[in-house]
């Protein structure tokens, strides 16, 4: 009987420790955090730095007589009717600053517009000799280039495609000087044009955002000093046409130089070239 009750004592003190200990919270593993992947934009403000290699057109001086003695020495070939000038060369350093919108973050249109000058200082300086010995010499020099665009592409996350298009502007330089044949070919007619012309820009261009962990953003000293949220390499081409002007070649420095000469001068051409922009947060 004794037995019975220990017994059954054991196995109660059993039953009321297991159910005691089922009240007691469970030690389980926490749940993983998820952390998302950032996702790139294109959208914010930037600014950045260029050169590139330009290709001048060599479309024709053209220089026709305003009398009849100037009519006649154009059409004998004493001046020349035509010459043809053209001049490739590397721009020197140029800067830009614009602003995007991307509408979806990762892939996604995007439109934005962009303000850039670049040093160019394209100069050409053809010369012309008659059958008869007369000489002729022209100067056509770019200065400087600037545009003002709007820029519209697509995102494939980090690589971002667009057309760009609009205002152009730039410093030219258009001269004519004739010359005499006598002893030491004196200046006999002279005309310039020195100033600022506009006219149209369009083109392309495919820009690449480097990723945070690549090693190329060891380098990035001023990006950083700048607080940069990232740096882009670019590769554009653009066309620009700054139009046609004529220039009057005036007379009168010799006696034996009457009359006046009008050359016209064009300034177009295309500039391809590399560059890279530090990207800043936009709104």
């Amino acid at each position: 009987m004794l037995k019975s009750l220990l017994l059954a004592g054991a196995a109660t003190a059993l039953v009321a420790g297991a159910a005691a200990a089922a009240d007691l919270p469970r030690r389980a593993e926490p749940p993983p955090v998820f952390t998302p992947v950032p996702v790139f934009t294109w959208t914010g403000f930037y600014l950045g730095t260029q050169t590139g290699y330009a290709i001048t057109d060599n479309g024709p001086i053209r220089t026709q007589g305003n009398d009849p003695f100037t009519i006649g020495n154009v059409a004998a070939g004493f001046r020349p009717a035509r010459i043809r000038a053209e001049q490739d060369g590397l721009t020197s350093l140029g800067g830009g600053i614009g602003y995007n919108y991307q509408f979806t973050p990762g892939a996604g249109f995007v439109v934005g517009f962009e303000a850039d000058a670049t040093w160019t200082d394209i100069s050409k300086r053809p010369v012309y000799f008659s059958q008869r010995g007369d000489p002729a010499a022209f100067q056509q020099t770019l200065d400087w280039l600037g545009t003002v665009r709007g820029r519209l592409g697509y995102a494939f996350d980090r690589v971002f495609v667009y057309g760009t298009g609009g205002f152009a502007y730039g410093n030219v330089l258009y001269r004519s000087r004739f010359f005499s044949l006598a002893a030491g070919n004196p200046l006999a007619y002279a005309g310039q044009f020195d100033g600022i012309e506009t006219g149209f820009a369009y083109g392309g261009g495919i820009e690449y955002a480097i990723p945070t962990d690549s090693f190329l953003n060891r380098f990035n000293f001023v990006g950083s000093l700048l607080k940069a949220d990232a740096i882009t390499l670019k590769a554009e081409y653009l066309r620009y046409d700054l139009g046609s002007r004529n220039v009057l070649v005036a007379g009168g420095l010799l006696p034996a130089a009457p009359g006046s000469y009008t050359s016209r001068f064009r300034t177009e051409g295309s500039i391809i070239r590399a560059g890279f922009n530090y990207k800043f947060s936009g709104f």
